[in-house]
């Protein structure tokens, strides 16, 4: 009969800043408004700045957490609170649920804004 291990004793999982990172990314991208075929969809980068242990299960198991930061490229006009804030619960949620990592902070940063415009002028251009 096998005996319990406590978890402290069983060893760790460790997950890559960087598949934190690609997970963070593409919930970044699912949390963004679709756009038309003809268009880049936004860009978004992600940088993982900082990991921790915490311990805050109940049963004191440690729990890892991540503090991101997402660069994003949007179209504009566009509510660009509301989209910030989609894409933090977005990463928040996904990294979580795939990782199982706490995410306590998300910065989002608005690199550049995409016009419809300028949208216009790349279109002449390449015809």
């Amino acid at each position: 009969m096998a005996t319990l291990v406590a978890p402290a004793e069983r060893g760790a999982t460790r997950i890559a800043d960087r598949v934190v990172a690609k997970i963070a990314a593409q919930a970044a991208r699912e949390a963004l408004p679709a756009v038309p075929a003809d268009r880049a969809r936004p860009h978004a980068t992600v940088a993982v700045l900082s990991r921790s242990i915490d311990t805050a299960r109940p049963d004191g198991t440690p729990v890892a957490a991540a503090r991101v930061r997402i660069s994003l490229e949007l179209d504009y006009p566009v509510d660009i609170g509301a989209q910030c804030a989609a894409v933090r619960r977005q990463v928040i949620e996904r990294v979580r649920e795939l990782a199982g990592m706490a995410v306590p902070e998300v910065t989002v940063q608005v690199e550049r804004l995409h016009s419809e415009h300028e949208r216009d002028a790349e279109r002449r251009r390449t015809r």
